[in-house]
């Protein structure tokens, strides 16, 4: 039963090393302030991109949130791709303003083929410098009235790939919502912030992105297929020598999952995706660590192998060897005792990184202050249900499906909440 205690030693310093930068990140927003402005300003022409499935009750209001901005609306095009609908989703949206095109194929699913089918009928029907710029959006996002606004400014500085700040429609809906929310705020201020102020690579998370006409041409479109196409695209482009830029002004809101089975068919799906990301790309993205001496490589091969896998190893092999002592009648109070602080020392870390989240970004959390508090108790227990999650992407078929959105809310909604929230 010893050993048991040597292999979880010897995990607690693989994860220190492999995480401690984490934990560096942190602080560098406390140290670290963003350098003024100092690039002129252009105005750019942008083309929307927004892949959509029976999205008939957001669609709407996410075309008229975009047309409403404050930039030139000529210089904007919304455009829509109404992939495999069986609802009004393509006729919302043109009447809202969008150009559409409706796409039905049941063998290549997913948003990465809706992306690259719009991009090919735009550069059919479009001259090839019509747009200086593509943003990826989801059906279900909601936009500050100057993100577009903002987004232009650090484009204009020379940045070919932006992504911004992630904030949530529905963090106080209840203990998943505000898992899913609290964790894409601690990485828009401790990842991506962080990264920005230190001059690496930053990722994409899914949505809320701007990508430059080059990057797109150079790429041929949008070749990216996996179960997580946003993180096969960061990681394609990292490899690529690409540096990949946070804009913390340009504050996006997106809905989160309040069903724990909806929550957990879309992480088994990040998960599985993970694990298809590190298969096609981990080889190059860790050699290009060592002959670029690139910590956006390191910083990304991180993230493609998560923490939750170390833990699930420690957490796994706790409970064999508890199951193995207790089937030959051996002494496991050492095995429980491991196990027992395992878990512990799991809960307080990230009972800690949700706290200084949560008391960094108080002012963006759209929800009741005693909401906010009590959900932060609970955000580990939702962080803990990778485990299981992670554990069956090794061994389940994971197929890409949509998560259903109803939550319609304009900003005046949200800024209400925010109001009455404190």
């Amino acid at each position: 039963m010893e050993t048991v205690g040597t292999v979880n030693y010897i995990l607690s310093i693989l994860f220190t090393i492999c995480y401690l930068y984490q934990i560096i990140y942190l602080l560098v927003p406390l140290f670290k302030k963003e350098k003024p402005e100092t690039a002129a300003v252009a105005l750019h022409r942008y083309a929307v991109l927004i892949s959509a499935r029976n999205e008939q009750s957001v669609i709407a209001h996410l075309v008229r949130n975009i047309r409403e901005q404050n930039y030139p609306r000529e210089l904007v095009t919304v455009f829509v791709v109404a992939d495999n609908c069986t609802d009004d989703t393509a006729r919302v949206a043109r009447d809202a303003g969008a150009v559409v095109y409706e796409r039905f194929n049941k063998r290549q699913v997913g948003k990465g083929y809706a992306l690259d089918f719009l991009l090919t009928q735009i550069a059919e029907d479009y001259p090839k410098d019509a747009f200086d710029g593509y943003f990826i959006f989801d059906a279900d996002n909601l936009l500050d009235e100057n993100y577009i606004a903002e987004m232009n400014k650090t484009f204009s500085q020379g940045h070919r790939i932006i992504t911004s700040y992630r904030n949530s429609k529905n963090y106080g809906a209840n203990w998943i919502s505000a898992g899913y929310s609290l964790w894409f705020l601690r990485e828009s201020q401790f990842l991506n912030n962080s990264r920005m102020l230190l001059g690496t690579s930053c990722a994409v998370s899914g949505t809320g992105f701007l990508v430059h006409r080059d990057v797109i041409e150079k790429n041929g479109g949008w070749k990216f297929f996996l179960l997580t196409e946003d993180i096969e695209f960061t990681v394609h482009s990292i490899i690529n020598g690409e540096r990949i830029a946070f804009c913390r002004k340009a504050v996006l809101y997106d809905e989160q999952p309040t069903q724990f089975s909806q929550s957990w068919r879309q992480r088994l799906r990040w998960a599985k995706g993970f694990l298809q990301v590190f298969s096609k790309y981990g080889g190059t993205l860790a050699k290009t660590i060592f002959t670029r001496r690139s910590f956006s490589s390191y910083d990304m091969f991180m993230i493609i192998v998560p923490a939750i896998f170390l833990t699930m190893l420690s957490i796994l092999g706790n409970i064999t060897a508890l199951m193995v002592g207790l089937a030959l009648d051996l002494n496991v109070t050492q095995v429980v005792s491991s196990l027992l602080w395992t878990c512990i020392n799991g809960y307080l870390l990230l009972f800690g990184v949700g706290l200084i989240t949560l008391v960094s970004e108080w002012k963006q959390i759209h929800c009741r202050p005693l909401r906010k508090i009590a959900h932060l108790f609970t955000f580990p227990i939702f962080q803990a249900t990778y485990v299981p999650i992670a554990l069956a992407a090794l061994v389940t078929k994971v197929e890409w499906k949509p998560i259903i959105h109803k939550e319609v809310k304009t900003l005046a909604d949200v800024r209400g909440e925010i109001r009455k929230a404190g």
